[in-house]
């Protein structure tokens, strides 16, 4: 195998050990989105299954003296001049350094995501944890009490009246 196949067939073995399938599959909360997610992993999985086993494995040599002595020095020779005088092109990479600038892009862009999506689901949360509690005292609680957690509500009903706007 040549020495840039290996390489990919080893980064990208590495990278999929890497990577949290089970983590990510919990972050999802549609059917749909589950659906992509496996229909990505099954494509991942494919193209990692296809690069372990067909570029990386080398071509068992020919044991030509086998052939010799089961079919004849002459014939074999043949064959083995004819074998020997075929060029097979060394493979050059030229898609690798196309894709990797864009998928270096594309993980600064994913960790963006990542911190964007940490810090709304950090809001939700409080804001959750706060309808709660206005759920759990909005029986008990005053209108000061609630203008207290809601001053821009106290002031838009404090401009209103003001205004002599009673909303009909």
């Amino acid at each position: 195998m040549s020495g840039a196949g290996k390489k990919v067939v080893d980064v990208a073995f590495k990278a999929s050990k890497n990577i949290d399938w089970e983590g990510m599959a919990k972050l999802l909360v549609s059917d749909e989105a589950r659906k992509e997610f496996a229909t990505l992993r099954r494509a991942f999985d494919e193209v990692n299954t296809t690069l372990s086993t067909k570029f990386s494995q080398e071509p068992e040599p020919i044991d030509w003296e086998y052939y010799r002595k089961g079919i004849g020095s002459r014939l074999v020779d043949m064959y083995k001049e004819a074998y020997d005088s075929i060029e097979i092109p060394k493979y050059v990479d030229t898609v690798t350094p196309q894709y990797l600038p864009k998928f270096d892009a594309l993980l600064v862009e994913l960790k963006e995501a990542e911190e964007k999506s940490l810090k709304e689901s950090e809001r939700l949360e409080k804001e959750i944890v706060e309808v709660q509690e206005l759920k759990k005292k909005i029986s008990t609680m005053t209108a000061n009490e609630y203008f207290e957690k809601h001053p821009e509500l106290k002031k838009k009903f404090d401009d209103e009246i003001r205004n002599d706007n009673w909303g009909y």
